[in-house]
């Protein structure tokens, strides 16, 4: 047991699938005595309520409704607009004459008040705002015809777009865009944030995520406990004042291959920055020199001194394989070394081609895979991958026995109990290198003490904290040595 193990507290929010909200909804309601058509007033009038924070000198407003609750929403919205004095125009994706139950009621309160409801044109109105009340969380199929022209139409003119619940054409459990999707500056999500809101097309798509839960978001959960989470943030508790190198783990990262030295120079440099006591870069000989000179303070053993390429596995609390580690003979004895040891292992890059190629078992470790080679682990395509994340993680999960961190936006931690989402990150962190930094960090947390789920979790937060404070000096051009360069700050709440 290490002399002093890091505590860490996060900030979570339950997340939830469509069907999940769909089914509960109406239950909590019921449980509490309240009206369905309460719940939809209470909607629209939080909607409206962000249009006046975000867009306070919006003085014409087109409001697009579909046949459903959602398009209820957006009636309350265009309703209560109107009353603000703001010039509302109306848009009917379907026969409002047709409309049926809470919706049909919202529909007749605009009409009461002189609304009009028009049918969608290929051109908008000059706006200052596109209210997006199409569809809601139940879309799980193509967006066709008049309402595909629709969309395309509001993602066209510039006009920016508040979001109903979810941008129509997103699917609420995978972010995924349903053949066209709109692009929205921001979205208010009701009761339950939704997973598709967070990760993959979803990250695009809803630009600013609102959460409001109506009243009845604590005993929806309450009622529903949820099992998946979007980490918000996190603190790691400080080291007691008598501590020494000996308690903060010793890390072996294994890797840097011939050609490719840079991998394991990041990912030894990232996990010494995040507080691993001790930390060797078992590579090949000629890397050493350089190796050291970049960063003095992690070891390289001579290759003399190492058995079948490697120094003794049992000097270290942790490994790390794979950042620039190849796919030749060494490659693999290496990788093969690693989890023979039964130690507690972060497998990476090429340790994850190779695991792809000969599958296993590997329940001491931790996956950190990109799409791609989420598709090479699992025999299937990328986007079968980015299609559906979630699912992707848990696949992942059953398959291999070990913590998932498939990286992406929305990066998913999936342990084989919760799974979580990480609500940081940027495009600026799309080059090369910022894979290696994520396994140093990952490795680093899990060699000083924390728990394997607990370090990918905390270590892909960190990574994206790290990555956006780098990025406030412009996401193009960001490097993976820039982001290693924030680790500090992120890591000690600087």
């Amino acid at each position: 047991m290490l002399g002093s193990k890091p505590v860490c507290s996060s900030v979570t929010q339950a997340i939830y699938l469509a069907e999940q909200v769909r089914a509960g909804e109406r239950q909590v309601a019921a449980d509490l005595g309240i009206e369905m058509y309460t719940l939809m007033e209470s909607a629209g009038s939080a909607v409206f309520r962000q249009l006046q924070q975000f867009w306070p000198e919006a003085t014409r407003i087109l409001v697009c409704c579909g046949g459903g609750n959602n398009g209820g929403d957006g009636y309350i919205v265009a309703t209560l607009a109107h009353e603000a004095g703001i010039d509302v125009t109306v848009w009917s994706t379907s026969d409002p004459d047709r409309l049926k139950g809470d919706a049909e009621k919202a529909c007749r309160r605009w009409r009461d008040t002189g609304g009009e409801i028009g049918t969608p044109q290929q051109v908008l109105p000059e706006v200052d705002l596109v209210v997006d009340a199409i569809f809601g969380i139940g879309l799980d199929r193509p967006v066709e015809g008049l309402i595909r022209d629709l969309i395309c139409a509001i993602n066209e003119s510039g006009s920016p777009v508040l979001a109903v619940d979810l941008p129509s054409g997103l699917h609420a459990d995978t972010g995924s865009v349903l053949g066209v999707a709109v692009k929205a500056a921001a979205t208010v999500s009701f009761i339950a944030l939704k997973a598709g809101l967070l990760t993959g097309k979803g990250r695009e798509h809803c630009g600013t995520v609102i959460y409001e839960d109506l009243g009845v978001g604590d005993a929806f959960e309450a009622a529903f406990p949820p099992d998946m989470f979007v980490l918000t943030d996190f603190t790691m508790s400080p080291r007691h004042r008598a501590a020494h190198k000996g308690d903060f783990g010793k890390l072996l990262c294994i890797g840097g291959n011939k050609g490719m030295m840079g991998a394991i120079m990041l990912a030894s440099d990232a996990a010494i920055r995040s507080g691993a006591g001790l930390v060797a870069a078992a590579t090949r000989n000629e890397n050493r020199p350089y190796l050291t000179l970049h960063r003095p303070e992690v070891m390289a053993p001579l290759s003399e001194h190492l058995e079948a390429g490697l120094p003794p596995l049992n000097w270290a609390t942790c490994l790390a394989v794979g950042p620039g580690l190849g796919q030749d003979e060494w490659s693999v004895s290496a990788l093969d070394a690693a989890l023979e040891s039964k130690l507690p292992v972060v497998l990476d890059a090429d340790a994850l081609n190779l695991l792809a190629a000969q599958p296993s078992k590997v329940t001491q470790a931790v996956l950190t895979p990109h799409p791609g080679e989420a598709a090479r682990l699992l025999g299937c395509s990328v986007s079968e991958i980015e299609s559906d994340r979630i699912s992707a993680a848990r696949s992942l999960f059953d398959k291999f026995g070990a913590v998932i961190v498939l990286k992406g936006a929305g990066t998913i931690v999936y342990d084989g109990d919760k799974l979580n989402i990480i609500c940081a990150g940027n495009p600026g962190m799309a080059s090369a290198g910022m894979g290696d930094v994520l396994t140093g960090i990952i490795s680093a947390l899990w060699a000083q003490g924390l728990s394997g789920a607990d370090a990918a979790l905390y270590g892909a937060m960190a990574h994206a904290k790290a990555g956006d404070l780098a990025a406030r000096q412009g996401e193009r051009g960001l490097l993976a040595s820039d982001v290693i360069q924030q680790l500090r700050n992120v890591l000690n709440q600087i």
